[in-house]
C-alpha cells in the first residue's frame, strides 16, 4: 500500500540562475579528412598538403591573415593551436623544417576545425565548495559547478562554472569566459597489479598478457608497455593470435590518463573532453565530491559514465585543484552501471558509495580502495507512484546531524523524472531512516519541454548555512539552482 502524499510540500525556491547552451563556446580539434588512399599511392591528407605547398607566398600570407582575422578572437593562442595541428600531419611533408612559419600555420589551419561543445545541451550539474575560499565576506562560500555539455554527434564533455552563495542563500554566478580550451594529456605511471586485475575482469588475462606484463616493473610507463608489446614478435608470438589481447591491453591503458590545464586559465574555460577509447562517445553525468581523508587532506573525486558508442564503463576523476586531473577506470564486480556516488569521507575506515546496479534500485557499496569495488547491498526499492519505474541517487550523500541526506531521482508515468530525498543512518548507511513521500522537485511548465522532455535531474548538491543548494538540469536543455530550507527538509525526513 502506497504512502499518502504529504499535504504541505516542502518549500523549494527556484533561483534566477539559468544556464543554457551557448553555441559560441567552441574548442578546436584536429581535422583529418577521410584518410583514403588514391590510385597513385597518395593519401588525401598528403594531397591537401601538396596543394598548400604549391601556393604562392603571397597567397599563403593573405589566406593565413584572413583566417587569423576570422578566428583569433574565438581562441586564445590561435597560432600555437595551428602549429600544434601542423605537427599532427607533418609526417606527410618531406622536409618540414624547410617549410616557412606562415605556411606551417596555414597547413595547421586546414587540418583544424571548431567543435561547439554545448550546442545541444548544458545540463546535469553537480556542485562542491571550491578549493579557494580567499577574499570572501563573512557567510559567503565559493563553489565550483560541473555540467554535462552535449555537442555535435551527442558527444558529452565536462564543463565548469563558479560562483558565490551568501548566508541568505543568494547565489552570484561568475561570468563565463568567452573562451574554452581542452587540456594537455599525458600517460600516467601504470600499476601492474591494478592493470592485471582489470584485464582479468575483462576476460583478457591469458598467456599473451603474461608474456607482455611479466618483464615490466611494478610501475611502468606507456612507452615501456609499447616496447613489451613489440617484444612479443621476438618471443615468436603470432601477431594474428596476439591481436585481440594486445588491442584490449592498449584500450585499457589508454583509458587511464592525466590532464593539465594552464594554471592561469579561468575555470569556466576548462573543458574535460573525451580522450580515452572508453569515452569516445561521451563523458556523462560527473558526480563531484569534496572528499576529506582521515588525516584531514582534501581531494576532489568525480565518478562519471564513459561511453564508447556500444558499452558504458564507470570511471573516476581525481583532482586537488581543478587544474590537474587524473582519470582511472573503476575496478571490481560492483563497479557496474551508471550513477556511482562517493560519500565525502570514509565510514569506519572504508570508502563508501551509492550505486544503481540493476537500473532500478539504490545500492550501498563498501571498499578499502577507492578504485576497487566488490561489496554491494540493496538499500532502497521503488515504492511510490512517482518512482515506480526506477530510482537512483542524484549525487554524493550530504552529512547532517540527522544522518546522511541523499537526493534521489525517480521515474514515473510517461517517463517523468522527479527528485526526492532519503535519510541514511549516520553510523550505518545501509539503514534508510527517513524518506519523502512526495517529490521534492518536479519539472514545472517552463522546464518540461526539451531534448528529453519531463525531466529534472541532479548530479550533486551542497549544504550552506542551513540551505540545501540543489543544482539541477531540466529536460536536457539547461540547468538551474534551487534552494531548500535544510531544517524543514530534515524535519520531514525524521517525522514518524
Amino acid at each position: 500500500m502506497h504512502a499518502i502524499l504529504d499535504m504541505n510540500p516542502i518549500p523549494v525556491t527556484r533561483t534566477a540562475v539559468r544556464l543554457v547552451p551557448d553555441p559560441h563556446r567552441v574548442i578546436t580539434k584536429p581535422f583529418l579528412p577521410g584518410e583514403q588512399v588514391f590510385p597513385d599511392g597518395q593519401s588525401r591528407a598528403a594531397l591537401i598538403i601538396k596543394r598548400i605547398l604549391a601556393m604562392p607566398e603571397r597567397e599563403v600570407a593573405s589566406t593565413l591573415a584572413a583566417t587569423q582575422d576570422r578566428f583569433a578572437d574565438r581562441h586564445e593562442g590561435l597560432n600555437s593551436i595551428l602549429e600544434s595541428d601542423f605537427a599532427v600531419v607533418a609526417d606527410h611533408v618531406d622536409n618540414p623544417q624547410d617549410v616557412s612559419w606562415e605556411r606551417r600555420l596555414l597547413i595547421g589551419a586546414y587540418f583544424t576545425h571548431e567543435y561547439s561543445i554545448e550546442a545541444a545541451s548544458l545540463s546535469n550539474p553537480s556542485m562542491v565548495p571550491a578549493p579557494d575560499q580567499v577574499g570572501l565576506d563573512p557567510g559567503e562560500l565559493r563553489f565550483v559547478m560541473s555540467l554535462r555539455a552535449i555537442g555535435e554527434g551527442h558527444i558529452s564533455s565536462i564543463e565548469f562554472r563558479s560562483g558565490v552563495i551568501d548566508a541568505r542563500g543568494k547565489i552570484m554566478m561568475d561570468k563565463a569566459s568567452r573562451y574554452a580550451t581542452t587540456a594537455r594529456h599525458r600517460s600516467p605511471l601504470y600499476d601492474k597489479p591494478v592493470l592485471s586485475t582489470k584485464l582479468e575482469e575483462l576476460g583478457a588475462f591469458n598467456d599473451i598478457t603474461r608474456m607482455c606484463l611479466d618483464p615490466l616493473p611494478s610501475l611502468f610507463t606507456f612507452e615501456q608497455l609499447e616496447a613489451a608489446i613489440l617484444d612479443l614478435d621476438r618471443q615468436g608470438v603470432d601477431r594474428a593470435i596476439a591481436f585481440q589481447t594486445v588491442k584490449v591491453i592498449l584500450w585499457l591503458a589508454s583509458s587511464n590518463y592525466a590532464s593539465t590545464f594552464p594554471a592561469d586559465s579561468e575555470i569556466s574555460e576548462r573543458v574535460i573532453f573525451p580522450t580515452g577509447p572508453t569515452e569516445s562517445h561521451g563523458m556523462e553525468d560527473a558526480r563531484f565530491v569534496r572528499f576529506t581523508h582521515d588525516d584531514g587532506t582534501v581531494v576532489y573525486y568525480a565518478t562519471y559514465t564513459a561511453f564508447d558508442g556500444v558499452q558504458i564503463l564507470p570511471q573516476l576523476i581525481e583532482t586537488p585543484d581543478f587544474v590537474s586531473f587524473r582519470v582511472n577506470t573503476l575496478n571490481g564486480s560492483a563497479a557496474q552501471n551508471k550513477g556511482i556516488a562517493l560519500f565525502p569521507r570514509k565510514i569506519d575506515g572504508r570508502f563508501a558509495a551509492l550505486s544503481r546496479q540493476d537500473n532500478e534500485n539504490n545500492f550501498l557499496m563498501l571498499s578499502d580502495n577507492v578504485r576497487f569495488w566488490h561489496e554491494i547491498e540493496k538499500i532502497q526499492e521503488p515504492v511510490r507512484p512517482w518512482e515506480l519505474v526506477q530510482l537512483g541517487n542524484c549525487g554524493s550523500p550530504l552529512e547532517t546531524e540527522a544522518g546522511w541526506l541523499v537526493i534521489t531521482h525517480g521515474v514515473g508515468p510517461l517517463r517523468r523524472y522527479s527528485l526526492g530525498a532519503i535519510l541514511l543512518d549516520a553510523q550505518d548507511p545501509r539503514r534508510v531512516i527517513g524518506h519523502l513521500n512526495e517529490p521534492l522537485l518536479e519539472p514545472d511548465e517552463n522546464e518540461r519541454d526539451g531534448y528529453v522532455p519531463n525531466v529534472v535531474y541532479s548530479c550533486g548538491s551542497m549544504i550552506h548555512d542551513n540551505h540545501l543548494v540543489l543544482p539541477y538540469g531540466f529536460s536536457d536543455v539547461g540547468a538551474g539552482i534551487a534552494t531548500v530550507p535544510l531544517d524543514e527538509l530534515l524535519t520531514r525526513l525524521t517525522e514518524k
